[in-house]
């Protein structure tokens, strides 16, 4: 028999702790989120805001968040399937829509604080870097401060979470960051070199000029997988010639109103037909709503189905 090295004693599993559930299953690094949250107790319970990117399948989702001893509060909120409001109809997760996202949830959370007015952002986009804190003017209020929070996204050059990065900072928000991380940027061929930026390559990409060339090809090359595959830009009448100006105007049209859409109350009341279905005063199907049980009724429950399981068993002896 092989000799075998003990690599892990009984002594440590012995120490071993369980890790947290959201590390085990790869949604939450601790430890940055540790360097986000934590405050100089001299703050006196000062608030620090983080804000929260999230790229899904299909949607880019931006909150303004702080931490309390209970878990996060969330501030305020955007999603860019609100983009179709603004005049976007499809394409919510590219570089161009995470902007325009950015955009809104910079401009939605000044103007919730009573702030918009006094911070109005960078409302040339040109690509160039912009920081609202070294603006000197008559304003003496400080700007609203917010810290990126990508999660466990990959942060290399270019990725989409800086598209939003760039839309908060250009719509009044102080998040600190470095251009670095744009695209256009060029990091020094040898050690101690200059590195350069093009601010026209990030404007390209804000204003959706890829998302152009792609479908101009695609047109040219392919035109049934164009037909299927920007659907819902034909049918809004979106050609290639129309992107740049299609995200202009969304630029636009969410500094003039940022806010969002209120919910109307149908006044739908539920009425219930028994324990497992309810009824709507719409008059629509029933749904599914379980009720609960009180400890006598499921003891009841229990003692029915034993009775019956014995009641089998009896039938099956008398048969054989």
């Amino acid at each position: 028999m092989a000799l075998m090295a003990i690599l892990k004693t009984p002594a440590f599993f012995k120490r071993y702790q369980v890790p947290k559930r959201r590390r085990r299953e790869g949604k939450t690094d601790y430890g940055a989120r540790r360097g986000m949250v934590r405050n100089d107790k001299n703050k006196y319970n000062a608030k620090k805001h983080r804000l929260v990117v999230r790229i899904t399948n299909r949607r880019i989702i931006a909150q303004v968040v702080y931490a309390t001893i209970l878990g996060d509060r969330c501030v305020c909120a955007a999603d860019s399937n609100e983009l179709a409001k603004y005049g976007i109809p499809a394409g919510y997760k590219n570089y161009s829509a995470a902007y325009a996202l950015g955009l809104l949830i910079g401009r939605r959370v000044l103007k919730t604080y009573g702030m918009d007015g006094d911070f109005k952002g960078k409302e040339e986009i040109d690509g160039d870097e912009y920081h609202v804190e070294e603006e000197e003017g008559e304003n003496e209020s400080r700007p609203f401060k917010c810290i990126l929070d990508v999660g466990i996204r990959n942060t290399s050059v270019g990725v989409r979470v800086w598209g939003a990065l760039k839309g908060a900072v250009d719509a009044g928000l102080h998040v600190p960051h470095k251009i670095k991380n744009f695209p256009g940027y060029t990091a020094p061929n040898e050690r101690g070199g200059e590195p350069t930026y093009e601010a026209e390559a990030h404007k390209g990409k804000i204003f959706g000029e890829h998302l152009s060339e792609y479908m101009s090809s695609m047109a040219e090359e392919d035109p049934t997988k164009y037909e299927a595959h920007f659907a819902k830009y034909i049918a809004a009448g979106k050609s290639a010639d129309d992107i740049e100006e299609m995200y202009a105007e969304a630029h636009t049209k969410i500094r003039a109103d940022p806010a969002a859409a209120t919910k109307v109350d149908k006044g739908i009341t539920w009425s219930r037909i028994d324990s497992t279905d309810t009824q709507g005063s719409d008059g629509k199907a029933s749904v599914a709503r379980s009720k609960k049980i009180g400890l006598e009724a499921r003891r009841a429950k229990v003692l029915e189905k034993i009775s019956a399981a014995q009641e089998a068993a009896a039938a099956e002896e008398e048969e054989e």
